[in-house]
């Protein structure tokens, strides 16, 4: 895995950040995926296999009830290919724990996956939606071509059953970030233009925009080595650390769990294989007996994605 690294720039993270109460389990079904995007950090597409296997699914409902967590966090690839994603979206909810599917939208009109979006909105199911731009040109070129089209399509689909309507309890939030090597503007001025563009040019209505700024680790940060990008990219990212950020990152809440059943301090972090302290628990099965709480959390050069400008978090600006 390629992390952010680079030649002239030494910055030690400036934060020690310590875990509190554990309220979410971020995890991640496998890297099998219908897109193929430039930015992604999992490095997921259709040619990955690697899929969580049906006894550490079975786990994740146990887990949720015994240390009471309160959201469980689906992400990927999509993961909605993986064959127990409904059954374990099911055992969660019956336990009235919240939901969010890191939905790339798309997924929505795959084959075999059409009645997808009435299966969500019956589970009443949190859908945070990929859509890093209301413009065709720009969505298409860092997502794959005719994404926005299917995009456009899954949205009306999505609203057509309650999501993102007003007095509905269906959440729908939009997901942007940039398309480039560079900081998000402000989520507040960026969800009212999204907001004005889908409405007006497609009839659309979603609840929020969570921006979020590119890490520098992976695809994303093999094409700006490529490119002779990278150094210049972290520099910024480093120059505009806000430190009180730390108090807000997610990590102090979360814990990633990868397609294995291996623990992490989050999906980042995951795909470095930066691992949790000694004496922490390192797989799903162990949190049924360990709390983690206090521990202190991995941190790197890749960690100042989440602290720079208005920073970062899977739940978009801090």
């Amino acid at each position: 895995m390629l992390c952010a690294t680079a030649t002239d720039i030494n910055h030690p993270f400036p934060c020690r950040i310590n875990r509190e109460r554990l309220t979410t389990l971020q995890v991640n079904l496998g890297y099998r995926c219908n897109q193929l995007c430039q930015h992604c950090h999992v490095d997921a597409g259709p040619h990955r296999t690697e899929m969580m296997d049906a006894t550490t699914i079975v786990m994740i409902p146990e887990v949720l009830r015994v240390r009471r967590l309160t959201t469980l966090d689906l992400t990927g690839g999509a993961p909605e290919l993986h064959s127990g994603f409904r059954e374990l979206v099911t055992a969660a909810r019956e336990l009235g724990v919240r939901v969010i599917d890191r939905c790339n939208l798309s997924i929505l009109l795959e084959p075999e996956q059409e009645d997808l979006a009435a299966f969500l909105a019956a589970a009443g199911v949190e859908i945070n939606a990929s859509l890093p731009c209301y413009s065709e040109a720009n969505v298409d070129q860092q997502r794959g071509e005719g994404v926005f089209g299917k995009s456009i399509t899954a949205l009306r689909r999505l609203n057509a059953l309650g999501y993102g309507r007003e007095g509905s309890d269906l959440l729908l939030n939009l997901v942007y970030n940039p398309g480039g090597p560079f900081l998000p503007g402000n989520q507040q001025s960026l969800e009212d233009a999204y907001r004005r563009q889908l409405w007006d040019n497609f009839g659309i209505v979603f609840n929020h925009l969570l921006v979020f700024t590119n890490v520098p680790i992976n695809r994303f940060a093999a094409t700006l080595a490529a490119e002779d990008r990278l150094d210049d990219y972290l520099r910024l990212l480093v120059e505009n650390r806000v430190e009180d950020n730390c108090r807000r990152v997610m990590c102090r809440n979360l814990l990633s769990v990868d397609w294995r059943g291996r623990l992490y301090d989050c999906d980042f972090n995951q795909q470095l294989d930066l691992p949790l302290p000694e004496d922490a628990p390192t797989r799903l099965d162990e949190l049924l007996n360990y709390d983690p709480v206090a521990h202190p959390v991995a941190t790197g050069q890749h960690c100042y994605a989440c602290i720079a400008g208005q920073g970062s978090s899977c739940g978009g600006a801090l």
